[in-house]
């Protein structure tokens, strides 16, 4: 259960993590059809990804530098604090990329984002045990540790391998075509005594 004693902060931390999990829940879907949309099989991921770094420019670098400039702070950026971060950009984008190149290799939004989003916290989870060992070392781990990662992997196994097969495109516009209705069966006198169901 999250604290709310004095200490340590209200629950608006679970607000914002909430409105992440809001936001990168429809990132590949929006990324995909970005992708789809600019018409392009060959290049069409590179043009998307381009305008991915568009938007990272637009709320990763405008925003803060007025966020800043607007809250009066100062422009010293310690060096540890710069490289990690840029190291935390690169990866990011890395990310973002490598999630472009699934779709242009036939992934879909749901298999792809499944194994990201349930594979993301259990490398997030096992780098951070290795930055920063907890107390008394692993044996200090508690078994709902351990449990909730085979859990994960479990979750995004079997929706890879049951996710639903979606209808291709021309099946899809097929389908809602409407069936022709038959000629009427007075079109059978004058044909020879054979009826015609053939379109009007």
């Amino acid at each position: 259960m999250p604290s709310t004693e004095p200490g340590h902060g209200s629950l608006a931390w679970l607000t914002y993590a909430l409105l992440t999990v809001a936001a990168w829940g429809v990132y590949g879907i929006f990324l995909k059809n970005g992708q789809l949309l600019m018409r392009d099989p060959l290049m069409g991921r590179y043009k998307a990804f381009l305008f991915v770094g568009v938007a990272y420019f637009l709320t990763a670098v405008l925003a803060p530098l007025v966020f800043l400039w607007l809250k009066g702070a100062t422009w010293s950026f310690s060096a540890g604090g710069s490289i990690w971060s840029l190291v935390a950009g690169i990866v990011g984008a890395i990310g973002a990329f490598c999630v472009l190149l699934a779709f242009g290799a036939k992934g879909t939004p749901s298999v792809v984002m499944t194994i990201v989003f349930a594979g993301a916290p259990l490398v997030n989870a096992l780098v951070a045990l290795l930055l920063e060992p907890p107390e008394g070392g692993l044996a200090a781990i508690r078994w709902p540790f351990y449990l909730g990662m085979a859990l994960a992997i479990g979750g995004a196994s079997l929706v890879t391998l049951y996710s639903p097969v979606h209808a291709p495109a021309k099946v899809r516009a097929a389908a809602a075509v409407p069936a022709p209705h038959l000629r009427h069966p007075a079109s059978v006198v004058g044909n020879g005594g054979r009826a015609d169901f053939s379109p009007p």
